[in-house]
C-alpha cells in the first residue's frame, strides 16, 4: 500500500509540474476605459457666425451674398459708423461671411481655450490669411459658451488665371484656429450631484456588461455595480466628489477581457470596401461568379438615290451591332465550418474584384450559407 500511495503521488506531483510548466495562453484583456463611457460626462457642440477679413481680394461677392455686406454694418453700427442707404453698396472682396463651430471637451472651464473651425457659408474663394472677428459660441440652449477670435489657418490651396484656368488642391474655403476660442461658461454636470454612476458600454454586450459588473464588485465588494442591460452599468460610488475622481480612476484603470465580437461582414456598395470578421463562418456552398459583356456599335451609312430617280432623298440608314461576350465564369468550393482565411484565399484565387465579393456575400447570405450578419453601409 505504501508504495501504491508513492506511485499516486508521484504521478500527481508530475501532472502538476506538467501543468505548471505549460505555456500560459494569453488572454486578450482591455481597460475598462477604453470600453465604456461615463453617462453625462460629455462634448457639447458649439456654434457661431462671424466675419472672416483681410482677406486677398477672395472674399464673398457682396451682390450674390449680400447677408455678408448686412453683417459688416450692423457691426460698424456698434462702433458708432454708419453707412448711408441710399446710392452707396459698399463692394467687400476682402470679407467673407463664415460659421464656427467647435467641440466643447467636458469639464471646461472659464478661460481654457479651445480649436475652432471656420468655413465660408458664401462664395467665397477662400479665406487664407483671413482674420476672424469676435464671434460668440452658442450652444444648443442659445446661451454663449465660448468667443472665438483669430487667425484662420488653410490646409488648401487655390489660384486662377485671368484666361479661367485654375488649379486647387483641397478645400481653401475652410480653415481651423488653433486655441482659438476661449471658454466663458461652464456646462452643468451630473458627475458632482450623484453618488451614483453609469457606465455606458461603447459596444453593447451582455457579456461584457456583466463582466465589468463581476470585476467592480469583486474589487469593491457585492452590490457596488450591477448590469443594467447589455449596455450600461450602474455603480455605487462615493457622495464626496474629491474621492470619487480616484474611484472612478481606479475603475477604469481595471482589466476586464470582452466579449467575443459577432459575426459580421461590413459592405461598403460606394466604395467597394468589405470588412470581414474573424468569426465569420461559411457553410458548405459551390459559387459560380461570371460578367457578361454587351457591347453596342453603330455605324450610321448613306443611302443615296439613283441619278436618273425623280423624288429621291439622300438618307441616312442606321447600322447597329450588337455583340455579347461572356468570360469564363469561376467556381469555387466552401468545405463545412470555413473560415475568414479560407473565404479570402478563395475569391483571391479566381481573381474576384471587390464589387464581385460583395455580390458573392450577399448571394452566400441569401442561401442561408453565411453565417454572419451583413450590413451594407
Amino acid at each position: 500500500m505504501q508504495r501504491a500511495w508513492n506511485k499516486l503521488s508521484i504521478s500527481g506531483v508530475v501532472a502538476a509540474l506538467v501543468l505548471l510548466l505549460a505555456p500560459i495562453q494569453p488572454v486578450h484583456a482591455d481597460k475598462i476605459r477604453d470600453l465604456v463611457q461615463v453617462a453625462g460626462v460629455r462634448s457639447n457642440q458649439l456654434v457661431g457666425y462671424g466675419l472672416v477679413v483681410g482677406l486677398d481680394g477672395t472674399g464673398d461677392q457682396t451682390t450674390q451674398a449680400p447677408f455678408t455686406t448686412q453683417s459688416l454694418e450692423n457691426m460698424l453700427k456698434e462702433f458708432g459708423v454708419s453707412i448711408p442707404s441710399t446710392g452707396i453698396q459698399p463692394q467687400l472682396k476682402d470679407v467673407a461671411a463664415v460659421t464656427v463651430t467647435a467641440n466643447l471637451p467636458p469639464f471646461a472651464k472659464p478661460g481654457q481655450t479651445i480649436d475652432i473651425t471656420v468655413a465660408s457659408i458664401g462664395n467665397a474663394k477662400s479665406i487664407r490669411g483671413g482674420e476672424l472677428l469676435m464671434t460668440p459660441l452658442r450652444g444648443a440652449d442659445g446661451n454663449v459658451y465660448a468667443v472665438a477670435q483669430g487667425s484662420v489657418v488653410v490646409g488648401g490651396v487655390s489660384a486662377s488665371g485671368r484666361s479661367g484656368s485654375s488649379v486647387q488642391i483641397n478645400i481653401s474655403a475652410s480653415g481651423r484656429i488653433p486655441n482659438g476660442a476661449s471658454v466663458e461658461r461652464t456646462v452643468p454636470s451630473s458627475f458632482n450631484t450623484n453618488s451614483d454612476l453609469v457606465l455606458n458600454l461603447n459596444t453593447a454586450d451582455y457579456v461584457t456588461a456583466g463582466r465589468i459588473a463581476d470585476a467592480i464588485n469583486h474589487l469593491y465588494g457585492a452590490g457596488t455595480a450591477r448590469a443594467l442591460d447589455g449596455g450600461s452599468v450602474a455603480v455605487r460610488g462615493p457622495v464626496d466628489p474629491s474621492e470619487k475622481v480616484a474611484w472612478l480612476g481606479a475603475i477604469e484603470s481595471m482589466d476586464v477581457q470582452p466579449g467575443d465580437a459577432p459575426a459580421r461582414v461590413i459592405v461598403n456598395s460606394r466604395t467597394g470596401t468589405v470588412v470581414i470578421g474573424s468569426d465569420v463562418r461559411v457553410s458548405a456552398a459551390a459559387v459560380a461568379h461570371g460578367s457578361i459583356q454587351v457591347t453596342i456599335t453603330e455605324q450610321p451609312q448613306v443611302s443615296q438615290p439613283n441619278a436618273f430617280s425623280n423624288g429621291g432623298q439622300t438618307t441616312v440608314v442606321p447600322n447597329s451591332s450588337v455583340s455579347i461576350s461572356q468570360q469564363g465564369g469561376h467556381m469555387f468550393k466552401f468545405g463545412p465550418g470555413v473560415s475568414l482565411d479560407s473565404i479570402v484565399r478563395a475569391v483571391n484565387q479566381v481573381g474576384a474584384t471587390p464589387t464581385d465579393l460583395i455580390s458573392i456575400l450577399e448571394a452566400l447570405k441569401q442561401a442561408g450559407a453565411l453565417h454572419a450578419d451583413l450590413v451594407v453601409i
